[in-house]
């Protein structure tokens, strides 16, 4: 649908070259159910003169069965198409829209508000630039924009636009709206979102304030109207011309003489001359030549489908990927990714799916969740296995290597499905996050088991965890426990967090990701170290739960204790043995827990000792009498 011109008339031809050459943005409209998501983008249409007649005709027929006036027809059902949509006044699937301004085409994907309809939402968001995320105005924040602001980000979506919508009912009063905005934006802090980027307008979509025209019963309203932001906002930034990568979709050889390899550019730019490498092989040459619509030229760049030659006669095959020499991507068979499950049958962990990577299709499977996402809190919780439309942060095993790029760096390369290997159905969809180091191995059993390493120890082993704030006294306390063990002839091995980080672990920052990583290192180490027969200590901070319970879920059943070693915040900064406190709060460290990072409690710890209350030697016969209690030493 385009928006009316003189040429359509005059000059048709001259209308189309005029559309071809308009820039086309993708947005969703997102939101709680009965925000007015539908309304919007009826309103949008309608205001813009973008409906036909008959359309309109039956849009008011229709309304009345709903009890609208003639005046004040329903303009959701516009996208409502589905019959269950209509009776119910909700939105189930996403339903596109097409229409254009005369400065630029739009495709609109109405998303569901309901939780159960998370993987309708994520699918419509896979592949938009912007975002609208309706807040109704009567209720401002509420669970389901949190969890769809948080989808929105994990797929990569820059540009964001919260549309505070139903301002007529609240009497369009300012206070209102911005008390929405501050809220927002202090979501926008916990979820790592720029709220910089965000765009804030006050409207009603029933009525059409500020959806195409200026609202005049909101004059404090400074910016512009919802349409002047869809058509001006700049999305070019978005598109990486950087990094070449073009997925090998065909190989075309019409007869002895050609043989060019076929496929959609997904970034960058080429140029003939240029030097190229085939992955996951790593042969290399140098383009020969660029055909693009059955011609020949000297360069293209991304979102043209092209045809490369080569100087050289190289192996290149359907599924790999032609990259510019010096900006390669990694390669390999083993990722860390964010995973939404689509399927109503679970995700198993080690159950093998086809996976599909653009062109590139082979078996693998997920071997272990680090943390399963609550996208309603944003809370991290333990896992094994996930359920329809639910979220994880998840190791990935393929059966093969893979050329591929990180999800934020090329949403098209950095992305792949799961698909059933029986039924063929899509069951989920990832976002690449980080290269992980393991790779496809299998675990090979010793001739000597742990229960003879034990056996000649003479105790049981197992993992005492100790974690709280910096300064509540961890190292002291596991020291003093250990020379004690030691000393009643209990073979112990020591893992504290500074001496951990001088080695093992010297690669790793501090960012949630890096402590993420450096505790789950930590976790595979203690297990070794405890299948080796030994008591294990460890001292660290380990803020996130789930990062605790994931070391608990590669245990053996009671061989993980969690101590909790509790301190008041203001007692572990008096101690600051490392003036870490004080340079925190001067923010020459960032991220630092207790001060500018989350320190999560444990929940229901084996044992809790308060250092501002017992003495080392008091906090050490605490832990041993849980110990010799459980039978462990």
């Amino acid at each position: 649908m385009s928006h009316k011109s003189d040429l359509i008339e005059k000059d048709i031809l001259a209308y189309l070259k005029e559309h071809e050459q308009k820039q086309l943005v993708r947005f969703i409209t997102c939101g709680s159910v009965d925000d007015g998501k539908s309304t919007l983008i009826g309103r949008l249409l309608h205001d813009s003169k973008l409906i036909y007649e008959d359309q309109l005709a039956s849009i008011r027929k229709d309304s009345k069965y709903k009890g609208s006036s003639a005046d004040n027809f329903d303009l959701a059902l516009l996208v409502d198409g589905l019959q269950a949509e209509r009776e119910q006044g909700i939105t189930i699937d996403v339903a596109y829209r097409y229409f254009s301004t005369s400065k630029r085409k739009f495709i609109i994907a109405d998303t569901p508000g309901h939780i159960q309809y998370t993987r309708n939402m994520a699918t419509g968001a896979s592949s938009a630039d912007l975002a609208i995320i309706l807040i109704d105005a009567r209720y401002g924040v509420l669970t389901q924009t949190r969890r769809h602001s948080y989808i929105v980000s994990l797929l990569g979506i820059r540009h964001i636009v919260v549309a505070v919508n139903k301002m007529d009912i609240v009497d369009y009063e300012e206070s209102v709206f911005n008390k929405i905005v501050n809220d927002y934006k202090d979501f926008c802090n916990e979820a790592g979102i720029d709220s910089n980027k965000v765009y804030f307008v006050p409207m009603s979509a029933l009525k059409g304030s500020n959806v195409v025209e200026k609202s005049p019963e909101m004059p404090w309203y400074k910016g512009t109207p919802l349409m002047d932001i869809l058509e001006t906002i700049e999305i070019d930034d978005d598109v990486n011309y950087k990094d070449f990568r073009l997925p090998v979709q065909y190989v075309n050889r019409p007869d002895l003489n050609f043989r060019g390899f076929c496929g959609t550019i997904a970034s960058g730019s080429v140029k003939v001359g240029d030097s190229i490498s085939v992955l996951p092989s790593g042969l290399t040459s140098s383009v020969k030549s660029i055909v693009e619509n059955c011609k020949e030229t000297d360069e293209a760049s991304a979102g043209y489908a092209v045809t490369l030659t080569m100087n050289d006669e190289i192996d290149v095959s359907r599924g790999d990927m032609i990259v510019k020499s010096d900006s390669v991507p990694e390669v390999g068979d083993c990722f860390d990714a964010y995973v939404v499950w689509m399927a109503e049958e679970e995700l198993e962990l080690n159950k093998a799916y086809y996976i599909k990577r653009a062109a590139t299709k082979v078996t693998g499977f997920i071997d272990q969740i680090h943390y399963k996402v609550d996208v309603n809190t944003l809370e991290k919780l333990p896992a094994q296995k996930l359920a329809l439309n639910e979220i994880a942060y998840c190791r990935i095993n393929l059966s093969s290597k893979i050329a591929y790029d990180t999800y934020k760096d090329h949403r098209y390369t950095g992305s792949l499905i799961f698909i059933d290997r029986i039924t063929n159905n899509t069951c989920g969809a990832a976002m690449i996050d980080r290269k992980n180091v393991a790779s496809n191995v299998i675990w090979h059993k010793h001739k000597v088991e742990k229960a003879e390493r034990c056996r000649i120890k003479g105790h049981r082993p197992c993992v005492i965890w100790l974690t709280g704030l910096s300064g509540s006294g961890k190292s002291t306390i596991s020291n003093a426990l250990e020379e004690r063990l030691n000393r009643s002839g209990i073979h112990t091995y020591l893992l504290d967090g500074d001496n951990v980080r001088h080695g093992l672990n010297k690669d790793l920052g501090f960012s949630e990701a890096d402590r993420n990583e450096n505790i789950r290192r930590i976790g595979e180490v203690a297990k070794l170290f405890s299948d080796a027969g030994l008591v294990v200590i460890t001292a660290f901070i380990s803020p996130f739960r789930a990062e605790r319970e994931m070391v608990r879920s590669i245990m053996e059943e009671g061989e993980f204790v969690e101590v909790y070693v509790n301190a008041p915040l203001d007692v572990c900064e008096k101690r600051d043995p490392k003036n870490l406190y004080k340079k925190a709060r001067k923010g020459e460290i960032k991220d630092f827990t207790g001060i500018s990072s989350p320190y999560e409690e444990p929940l229901n710890p084996e044992i809790e000792i308060s250092t501002h209350e017992l003495s080392v030697d008091e906090s050490v016969e605490k832990i041993l009498k849980h110990l010799n209690d459980k039978k462990l030493i």
